[in-house]
């Protein structure tokens, strides 16, 4: 089990709720679908990382800051003397590599992910020793994705291509490890000191009135939402799922989105659509939120 674990990004929950509830541009679709493929790549690799068996704290997802310039790191596992990063990468397709160049077949040059794992090390070792510690670091690229090919491959950077994530996972699983109370306070300051707040997804700028309202599918994402008794079901799936929990659901959408607006009966009413009563929304928010005001100015927290 994972000494920090691994969350849906806050801002890539929005994007989701953005993709089904607004008109993506290409190019924001695009950017949405890649960060969706890019988290699916880290969860992949968690499912290897969590079956080690040699002594070792594993820390997913961390955003570290130093002398103001803010880095993440995609899976950081400390052992007794050493500490590896590893950068994961879900790409898939033919892609080649010229002259310390990574390009497409076409000779599209793209970000070279051997440059953002040793700005991740340099920055690591910065803040390692700002904290007092002094660790040996190792650092490796993991292309995660079995259809991904990398031409005129290098044979002595620190890639780990998917034919050779099992012989990584022996390595690891050997390594010489009996942790120390030392290893475990660093663990410890590296997750006091995540910043919780920042976030390396950009989301596209939106507004109240331009997002579809409804109640969703929990599972497909569907409009196509009927009420039937204390239940809404899904047209589409035949997904159902009780009303309360659906509302909640969704106010949760309202609180992420805006988090600055009233939770009120007329807007989660708005917001949900399919559930024509008031008087049902206002039960379900009196039920699991405190009420503030009275009468027109009631509103939930």
């Amino acid at each position: 089990m994972p000494f920090k674990a691994r969350t849906v990004p806050v801002d890539l929950i929005k994007l989701r709720i953005l993709h089904n509830r607004m008109n993506l541009s290409h190019e924001e679709k695009r950017y949405y679908l890649y960060q969706e493929k890019g988290f699916a790549g880290e969860v992949q690799f968690d499912l290897l990382t969590e079956k080690i068996r040699s002594e070792c704290y594993i820390l997913n997802d961390l955003v570290l800051k130093i002398n103001d310039t803010t880095f993440q790191l995609d899976t950081t596992i400390i052992f007794q003397k050493t500490i590896s990063l590893f950068d994961v990468k879900n790409s898939e397709g033919d892609y080649c590599f010229r002259n310390g160049v990574f390009e497409t077949l076409a000779e599209k040059e793209i970000k070279n992910p051997l440059d953002q794992l040793k700005r991740s090390k340099s920055l690591f070792r910065q803040f390692l020793q700002k904290h007092g510690y002094n660790l040996l670091i190792e650092g490796k690229v993991v292309f995660i994705n079995p259809r991904f090919t990398l031409y005129q491959a290098p044979l002595n950077e620190p890639i780990i291509y998917p034919t050779q994530l099992d012989t990584l996972m022996e390595e690891l699983n050997t390594a010489p490890s009996k942790l120390t109370n030392q290893n475990k306070k660093l663990a410890e300051k590296l997750v006091s000191l995540h910043e919780r707040d920042s976030s390396f997804i950009k989301v596209p700028p939106y507004d109240y009135e331009q997002l579809k309202k409804g109640i969703t599918c929990r599972d497909c994402g569907s409009f196509m939402i009927t009420v039937l008794g204390k239940n809404v079901v899904c047209n589409d799936c035949g997904c159902k799922e009780i009303v309360e929990a659906a509302v909640l659901r969704n106010v949760n959408e309202i609180k992420l989105l805006f988090p600055n607006l009233k939770i009120t009966t007329k807007v989660v009413h708005e917001w949900c659509m399919v559930v024509k009563s008031k008087k049902r929304i206002s039960r379900i928010l009196e039920r699991n939120f405190k009420t503030v005001g009275v009468r027109n100015w009631t509103y939930y927290e």
